[in-house]
């Protein structure tokens, strides 16, 4: 291919990004039947002539383009998923022409220097010591698996046990402390790492979901303690402040499971429920979620660079180290794209006022869907206290009709969950896309979803939509 072919391709696919961008308020916020059923053109076998390129963006963006959910939109609160910052975006586009391997200073310059200054921005922005490493994956599924293994190792080292060297066979024995309401990639993180789900010993929760402190079990220099910044369901955060200086004094190693309750610490609005867990050991935190990084951009954040470094640390006679930072030390992959590029442009844009400004947005604009709701007869099921709102309605089913009804109208998308064993409706506020009419419009929706599964189906000029 020419360069000349190359930058009308470029200049297309900026067409269309550009045409999304501009209609992606006015779409149904989860794709319709038609355009779910229209993705069947793609279900073919693999051309054996090679497809005309420009043809090749045409029947992605006129055939996929619509079987997206609007996620940018501002009317998205399904899962816990954030929007997209703009600069981010635009430096992304750009990173990905440079196409860089991150793994090594030599590999990518620019990339080493980016990580190098993130983590010195990260580390400041969440009160941590000067030092702290942070490795970038893809999300918090990674960085727990990251911040895990620096933790098992660290803790059998202690003992004199290497587990790089003599594996888990024989090993001495150690103890992991979990909420009760830990995050399922917790107990996956703990699985694939050999320290067993079911081995773990389980902390009672109040009715929000935090850690009782009272009920912690003794612990000391052999204890994994893993917290949590945020709870995935009601947004609460476990009590660091009584809970860090204990662990931090028994010798235990402390991580703190933040993926998006981690940046409460980036405004003084919400500080104090973060306070505290600076005492921890390591952290994990998905840029991609409060931040509104461009997916994906995870982070583990480490206390004892050395510690992470060894656990995740790889060789090979063809490697070439420097002086400079070499990413891939912080990481389980070695190959890997230059995520430091959006997260940088992010956090060079925001500044420190930014951050505060786009967290108080979101918590703002959950209170305000959370009152909205109550107001209308609605039940609210927690406090608000961070992004989270659960609702319900006076029985299950007539919850599940709600839900039916509000994803099938396109107005908005939130999803459902267990609480308490009672089926909810859970709203995630993460856009910096959302506004205060976006909000009382998806209220709205609320309400005649509620009428409409009384009546019949919601009527709302735009096509039916579905739910997922």
């Amino acid at each position: 291919m020419s360069k000349p072919d190359l930058f009308q391709l470029l200049d297309q696919a900026h067409a269309h990004a550009a045409d999304y961008a501009a209609t992606v308020r006015d779409r149904p916020v989860y794709p319709t039947d038609a355009d779910l059923a229209a993705l069947e053109i793609f279900d073919e076998d693999m051309p054996a002539e090679g497809f005309d390129p420009s043809a090749m963006l045409t029947l992605l963006h006129k055939k996929g383009s619509p079987a997206t959910t609007a996620q940018t939109g501002g009317r998205y609160f399904g899962f816990v998923n954030g929007g997209l910052h703009p600069p981010a975006l635009a430096a992304r586009w750009l990173a990905d022409t440079w196409d860089q391997n991150s793994a090594l200073h030599v590999m990518s310059p620019i990339s080493s220097r980016l990580e190098t200054v993130c983590e010195r921005w990260l580390t400041g922005l969440f009160r941590l010591p000067q030092g702290t490493a942070a490795g970038l994956v893809s999300g918090t599924s990674a960085s727990l698996v990251c911040g895990i293994a620096a933790a098992r190792n660290e803790i059998m080292r202690r003992h004199n046990w290497s587990v790089v060297d003599d594996g888990l066979i024989g090993a001495p024995e150690m103890k992991v402390v979990v909420g009760a309401e830990a995050h399922g990639a917790v107990l996956k993180g703990l699985s694939l790492l050999g320290l067993g789900k079911e081995r773990v010993h389980r902390v009672p929760s109040d009715d929000q979901g935090r850690m009782i402190a009272a009920e912690l079990p003794p612990l000391d220099e052999r204890t994994l303690l893993i917290l949590q910044a945020g709870n995935v369901n009601s947004g609460a955060f476990d009590p660091f402040a009584d809970i860090c200086p204990e662990a931090r004094a028994a010798g235990a190693w402390t991580h703190v499971d933040g993926a998006f309750g981690l940046w409460a610490a980036g405004s003084e609005k919400t500080w104090p429920l973060y306070a505290g867990a600076e005492l921890a050991d390591s952290w994990s935190v998905d840029a991609h979620k409060t931040l509104n990084v461009p997916y994906d951009c995870g982070i583990v954040l480490c206390r004892d660079r050395t510690a992470l470094a060894s656990a995740l640390q790889a060789s090979g006679s063809y490697l070439q180290f420097s002086d400079d930072r070499d990413g891939m030390f912080y990481t389980a992959d070695m190959s890997r794209r230059a995520r430091a590029v959006e997260l940088w442009a992010t956090l060079k844009t925001m500044g420190t006022a930014g951050v505060e400004a786009l967290i108080d947005q979101l918590c703002g604009h959950a209170v305000l869907f959370a009152d909205l709701l109550r107001d209308a007869g609605f039940r609210i099921l927690n406090d608000i206290v961070f992004n989270q709102v659960l609702v319900a309605c006076d029985t299950p089913d007539a919850t599940r009709a709600l839900l039916d009804a509000v994803q099938r109208s396109g107005e908005c998308w939130c999803g459902n969950t267990l609480w308490n064993d009672e089926y909810v409706i859970r709203i995630s506020v993460c856009s910096w896309e959302t506004t205060e009419a976006d909000i009382r419009r998806s209220a709205a929706a609320f309400v005649a979803a509620k009428r409409a599964s009384e009546t019949g189906p919601v009527q709302t000029g735009k096509g039916e939509g579905t739910r997922k």
